[in-house]
């Protein structure tokens, strides 16, 4: 799994080089765990953005599964930039 989240880091530190754009927000119910992780997919400029939830019964950025199909995802779109929202988005319990 460190190879994956190594890869995946590599990917954000590169910063923005164009289209194809993925991004990468984390969701938990605390900031100290996120059991969801959106993944958004943009083509090109202006191009209406794809979105893809990944569910974790634990923290989704220690999930071996989660982070190998992250990356896979990068690969097969073939990414020029890869962002990723800082820290956990917290979700609101209704």
């Amino acid at each position: 799994m460190d190879k994956a989240k190594k890869r995946i880091a590599k990917q954000v530190r590169k910063g923005f080089h164009g289209y194809p754009l993925v991004s990468l927000e984390y969701f938990g119910k605390t900031p100290d765990s996120a059991t969801e992780v959106v993944v958004t997919f943009t083509m090109e400029e202006g191009a209406a953005p794809q979105k893809q939830t990944f569910a974790s019964g634990g923290d989704a950025r220690d999930d071996e599964t989660i982070q190998s199909t992250l990356l896979k995802i990068i690969e097969r779109a073939d990414a020029k930039t890869v962002t990723e929202i800082d820290g956990i988005t917290t979700l609101n319990e209704s």
